[in-house]
């Protein structure tokens, strides 16, 4: 484990590992180096990339700041792109996939971009989160609720049954969930309305992969195919058989044969 320190003095944490050009991942809500996706992700992209990923900041070994704006996040990717070389690819998912739209409107040196089904809502019908979601979620992380707040996020806002919600918090998983739930305002402030982001969409320049899974939601899949449309220079591609959970061994090859 390493660390960088961002533009604002909080401390970083990342690890690198492999040899070839620089990919960092950034991460959706609740997950870091030690829980989520990431972590098999940068194994098997290691093999051909030197691959960072790096916990945002609040999360696991990373510090934090007393207020959070996006552009702090922004500014802990461009500290990871220095540490990098300079540029650097960028695999975002969920919405770490809208974290790393943002950066690259701001004009981060990021040299490709993959993004996987970020939580973009186009569709009037089906589930949409509280429009005070980070509101809320504020108020129960200064209650100190932090069970309550991940509640929020899983029923609330992504749409998780009950029954699971309930079966989650039997498991050893809740433990880790609990422990980064302060960290959820910082989610909901990056998907902000959950619209598309039309304002910013054509400063976005940088090739762009736009994923989805095939077996996702219609509101998840209409959101990519959506988002694929506005910027001006990515492609789209449905991952078969793919859910919002996507399998890190399909995701790589993919991701793989984009960065080549």
């Amino acid at each position: 484990m390493e660390k960088v320190i961002s533009k604002d003095g909080t401390a970083i944490a990342y690890d690198r590992r492999g040899e070839g050009q620089p990919i960092i991942l950034v991460d959706g809500a609740l997950c870091s180096r030690a829980f989520g996706p990431m972590p098999k992700l940068a194994s098997l992209l290691s093999k051909n990339f030197s691959v960072i990923n790096y916990d945002r900041r609040g999360r696991n070994e990373s510090g934090d700041s007393k207020s959070y704006h996006i552009d702090k996040e922004i500014e802990d990717i461009n500290a990871l792109i220095q540490v990098a070389g300079g540029s650097s690819f960028l695999v975002g998912i969920s919405s770490g996939a809208a974290l790393s739209l943002a950066a690259a409107a701001q004009g981060l040196p990021i040299s490709k971009m993959a993004l996987y089904e970020p939580p973009f809502m186009v569709d009037d019908e089906g589930h949409h989160p509280p429009i005070d979601s980070e509101q809320q979620l504020q108020l129960l992380i200064a209650a100190d609720r932090r069970g309550d707040a991940v509640k929020f996020f899983l029923k609330d806002m992504v749409a998780v049954p009950a029954i699971f919600v309930f079966m989650i918090q039997l498991l050893p998983i809740w433990s880790k969930l609990k422990a980064v739930a302060h960290t959820l305002p910082y989610d909901a402030s990056v998907m902000g309305d959950f619209s598309l982001p039309s304002k910013y969409a054509s400063l976005i320049s940088v090739s762009t992969l736009v994923m989805g899974g095939q077996k996702s939601p219609d509101p998840m899949r209409h959101a990519v195919e959506a988002l694929a449309k506005i910027l001006p220079n990515s492609d789209l591609q449905m991952l078969k058989g793919q859910t919002h959970n996507v399998s890190e061994k399909i995701l790589a090859p993919v991701l793989a044969n984009f960065f080549a």
